[in-house]
Formats: C-alpha cells, structure tokens, sequence
C-alpha cells in the first residue's frame, strides 16, 4: 500500500473542510442545497487530483460527520450527498483508472442517481407532498426521464471540473 504524503493529507483535510463548510451552508439554506452538493462535490476531488484513494474516503466520510453534526442532524437534507453526489468523483476517477467503457458506465451511473432520487422522493418528499398526479409510478417515470437528462449533463461537467482540479493542484505542486 502506498505511504500517504504530507502534501496528500493537507489535501484531504482541505477538501474535507470545504465541502463541509458548503454542505452546511446548503443545509441551513434550503435555496443553496444543490450547489452545496456540488461544490462539495468538487472540494472532495482535491485528493484524488494525487490519486490518494483513502485521502478521498476520509474526507469524504469526515465531511458526512461533521455536516450531519454541525448540520443539526438534518439527515434527510444530506442524504442524496451521502448516497450519490459525495461518492460521485470517487466512482468517476475509479471509472477511468479501470478504463470502463464511458456510456456503459454513464448508463449505470445514471441508473444509480434515479434510484437515488427516486428513494428521496419515496422517503422525503412523498410523504409530505399531496400531488395527487405525481405518486408511485407517475413519480418513478418523471424521475428515470428527467434524472436521467439532467445526470448526463451533471456528469459531464464534474469531469471538466475534474480536469480543473487536476491541473490546479498540479500548478501548486509544480512551484
């Protein structure tokens, strides 16, 4: 196993530290979840940027903790970042290291956050919203068409943010 770095630790408690800063915004901020998902999202890649797998895991876990704790535990605003978006980079940078097939893995992605969605409708919103129109199967057809258009978009741009970090991080160590 591969000796972790200095370098990759304060890369990880860096990225644990933003993404937690933006996750609690986002949960004390109904308006700014997402883009606290996202910029999370983005902050946790700074370790694999040095291919530092267990950086990733710790930040990322430590991140889950410390939202949910400082968030009030407010778990079901944080769920689909626990289940979907904080372990979205770690399966993507897995996806290229393993060299699988990007509309086969695009496929199966999307098919993963549908299924995410879809439970935090089930879990969430289903029990509190009263659309009559929009239950059980309605709901499950609305979320595999539109979550599956907005996921393609969602992934193509964290891999362009993926390629920021990653040469950002590389500028750093470079000086």
């Amino acid at each position: 196993m591969k000796k972790i770095t200095s370098y990759e630790i304060a890369l990880s408690a860096m990225a644990c530290a933003i993404a937690t800063i933006f996750l609690i915004v986002g949960v004390y901020s109904a308006f700014l979840l997402f883009t606290g998902y996202l910029l999370a999202c983005v902050a946790l890649m700074l370790p694999l940027a040095k291919q530092s797998y267990r950086g990733y895991l710790l930040a990322y876990l430590a991140s889950c903790i410390l939202s949910l704790v400082l968030g009030a535990g407010r778990f079901w605003d944080l769920l689909p970042f626990i289940v979907f978006f904080g372990l979205h980079p770690l399966v993507n940078e897995l996806q290229l290291k393993i060299k699988i097939n990007r509309w086969v893995a695009c496929a199966i992605k999307a098919l993963w956050f549908d299924v995410t969605m879809y439970l935090v409708w089930r879990f969430v919103f289903g029990m509190t919203t009263n659309i009559p129109w929009l239950t059980g199967a309605n709901a499950l057809w609305l979320i595999l068409a539109v979550g599956s258009v907005f996921f393609v978009l969602y992934d193509y741009l964290m891999y362009k943010w993926r390629a920021v970090v990653n040469d950002t991080v590389r500028r750093i160590t470079k000086k």
